[in-house]
């Protein structure tokens, strides 16, 4: 299974290179394990006079005729039109388009695939995938013929979807049942009714039925599910064997705070979290909690409450911010509440200068410091502590996992860690990317809050939300304008948002109006400075790209506008929307986009103006983006799979879950015959390598 791609037919060195750099496959275990992604069922065809705006994903039959370039350089396009009984339209590309006219026929007979999309009325597909038809050859039996993504690069080069089908043909003609190894144990296969490994692999590429192919791809996600289980099981198993420093004592410290200075009392909620965190403290183990609560809930307070618990009992804690503005406010807020306290608190971020940075390190290693509130400036090796027992993390998705492993090692046994987020995990993620932490709620917002009213406007609607942002201002309060990231390069962004920035100005001009701008191309300084202007009262609007996403607290902003707002996620969306309603007045947020909106993103709008149930939008948006884009795992490989999905095999994750918990109960460290080969599948997915099928023995 380790042998080169090269050596099957038709390929030799240099398309083997090609495959190599376009797709990463190397082997035939890299070719058997690169799966299609779509199939081709022959015998659904529809015709272009039934096509309808809402479909998506469209097969059609017909002659390609009238092929016409257009534009020139960048702009350059082709068309042509695809005839049948029934109707035609048109068929556009971008890309490849020497390629298009060199290996497409006109006047030919072609099954064309891709995603539907109409323009005035009339039906047309961008780049479609297309198979000729094969006039007077014998009918094919086969009814689901596979397509892979491939490159334009491989196109060009004759490595076409039809040729790698060719191509993984060859693969099953060299290789049988007994070079592919079962990783599940026959027990498991048994129990769960799956498919055998090879057979699931035969099946995905070249499917005898629909049947076979769900089968296939049952088991093969089942496989990769059940896998990611087992690590999050054994990581949980670990976690609650690591030794931790127990918090037996409630002292002065938290009495005096909670009797005293307390500044509104607890809700059900946050009381019961507070306990869980008091009940985990107490056994001699290492806590490992998320608190997840809606923008607003009171987690703060929470931590807070739980790193005087940890003072008490003699130990120092950080929270550690992903931002330099949410930790400086942290330390604010922290500083303000523990004022009259005999409490120490300091920052640490990566704007200290070494000058102040010298006490504060002097202070945690000698702990007359005793809260530090930092960003990833935390974790750096000269950071020592005295009595590190406590460390909160905030917004965990936004540190790596071996940033936050880095905290462990700065005391001879783990602090305790609590996480705090303010988006909501689904079910299914608090079950595979959050699934070795522990899980408390904080589901109700504290009294007086009032619901934030989210509208959604056209673009032509502006100059009316103009005026009422005016109106909102003369009535003292503040408000965001919000813009996307417009372009990929710097400049293209920084030139967009500042023509928004002088466009707002002229519907708010000096002196009368003070308008701030933060962005991502400012120095940390001038950054800070504007947003403290807003904090301060000292600007009545701030412009802005999503850097206010997380965290800033400006009780006075009533109205967030969020412009393009087709650009953004629901969980964005939902965040932004939860940087005002902070304050006792009425607050709303006005969703502005163009009339021309896909379906998706007037779906969006409308979750949005429905609901403000960051729940409901967690689980609206991962139906939606998908796990990797809303949490940003794809690259830490956390859930990259490669065929399961865990928002639409939430079954399978429920199944494997339990699976893996029986499996270890029984085996915890999978030392057993029936399980080696599973322990070896798993601990090739920990290192991140594929499994060498052709060295396990």
């Amino acid at each position: 299974m380790q042998t080169s791609v090269e050596f099957l037919k038709g390929i030799g060195a240099f398309k083997a290179l090609l495959l190599q750099k376009e797709l990463g496959i190397f082997n035939f275990n890299d070719l058997l394990h690169y799966f299609p992604y779509r199939y081709l069922d022959t015998t659904q065809v529809q015709s272009i006079n039934s096509l309808q705006p809402d479909q998506e994903w469209v097969q059609l039959k017909g002659i390609i005729m009238n092929f016409q370039e257009h534009g020139t350089g960048f702009k350059k396009r082709l068309t042509a039109t695809l005839y049948d009984p029934g109707g035609q339209m048109e068929l556009v590309w971008f890309q490849g388009i020497s390629y298009v006219l060199k290996n497409i026929q006109p006047n030919t007979a072609y099954t064309v695939f891709g995603k539907l999309s109409f323009f005035n009325g009339f039906p047309t597909i961008t780049h479609p995938e297309l198979e000729k038809v094969q006039v007077g050859a014998q009918e094919k039996t086969d009814t689901m013929l596979p397509s892979y993504s491939v490159t334009e690069k491989l196109r060009v080069k004759g490595i076409t979807n039809r040729n790698f089908a060719k191509l993984t043909q060859a693969l099953f003609s060299k290789i049988n049942a007994a070079d592919v190894y079962e990783t599940l144990p026959q027990a498991v296969l048994q129990q769960y009714g799956l498919m055998g490994r090879f057979e699931a692999l035969q099946q995905i590429h070249f499917p005898a039925n629909a049947d076979r192919l769900s089968r296939a791809r049952h088991r093969l996600k089942w496989e990769e599910l059940f896998i990611a289980q087992l690590k999050i099981s054994q990581s949980n198993l670990r976690n609650k064997a690591q030794a931790g420093f127990s918090f037996p004592t409630i002292g002065n410290v938290f009495n005096d705070f909670y009797e005293k200075f307390l500044p509104f009392p607890l809700t059900n909620a946050q009381k019961r979290v507070i306990k869980d965190i008091r009940t985990d403290t107490l056994k001699g183990r290492q806590m490992n909690r998320l608190v997840q609560g809606d923008v607003g809930s009171g987690k703060t307070i929470v931590a807070l409450l739980s790193m005087l618990m940890a003072l008490d009992n003699g130990f120092q804690s950080c929270m550690m911010a992903p931002t330099e503005i949410l930790a400086q406010q942290h330390f604010e807020g922290i500083s303000k509440l523990l004022e009259n306290m005999p409490v120490k608190v300091v920052l640490l971020t990566g704007s200290v200068k070494a000058k102040q940075r010298k006490p504060i390190l002097q202070g945690l290693a000698d702990g007359t410091v005793h809260i530090v509130v930092g960003t990833h400036a935390l974790l750096e090796d000269n950071v020592v502590f005295k009595n590190l027992g406590l460390a909160v993390i905030d917004e965990q998705h936004r540190f790596g996992v071996g940033q936050r492993a880095k905290l462990w090692q700065k005391n001879s046994l783990p602090p305790h860690i609590l996480v705090m987020t303010a988006t909501p995990i689904p079910r299914t993620l608090a079950m595979t990317i959050y699934g070795d932490l522990e899980v408390s709620v904080i589901d109700e917002l504290p009294p007086g809050r009032k619901p934030i009213v989210t509208m959604h406007r056209f673009d032509h609607y502006r100059p009316k939300v103009m005026d009422f942002i005016r109106h909102e201002i003369e009535n003292g309060r503040q408000i965001y304008i919000v813009y996307p990231l417009i372009d990929e390069s710097e400049k293209m962004e920084y030139e967009s948002l500042m023509a928004n920035y002088e466009q707002v100005k002229t519907h708010f001009p000096d002196p009368r109006y003070n308008v701030a701008m933060v962005h991502g191309r400012q120095d940390p300084g001038e950054k800070e400075r504007n947003m403290q202007r807003f904090i301060k009262g000292e600007a009545h609007i701030l412009v802005a790209t999503t850097v206010i996403e997380v965290g800033v607290n400006v009780p006075n902003a009533s109205v967030m506008l969020i412009e393009s707002a087709e650009r953004f996620g629901l969980s964005q969306l939902h965040q932004l929307r939860g940087r005002v309603g902070r304050g006792s007045e009425k607050s709303y947020c006005i969703l502005l986009t163009s009339t021309e909106l896909s379906k998706e993103s007037r779906q969006r709008m409308s979750i949005m103006t429905q609901t403000s149930d960051g729940f409901v939008i967690a689980e609206e948006d991962l139906k939606m983006r998908g796990p990797g884009d809303m949490y940003g795992t794809r690259q830490s490989g956390a859930l990259d799979f490669k065929i399961a999905d865990i928002v639409q095999d939430a079954d399978i994750v429920v199944a494997t879950k339990e699976a893996a918990e029986q499996l270890l109960s029984h085996d915890p460290q999978l030392s057993l015959p029936d399980n080696r080969l599973l322990y070896l599948a798993l601990h090739q997915t920990q290192k991140g390598q594929p499994m060498p099928w052709s060295k396990i023995s």
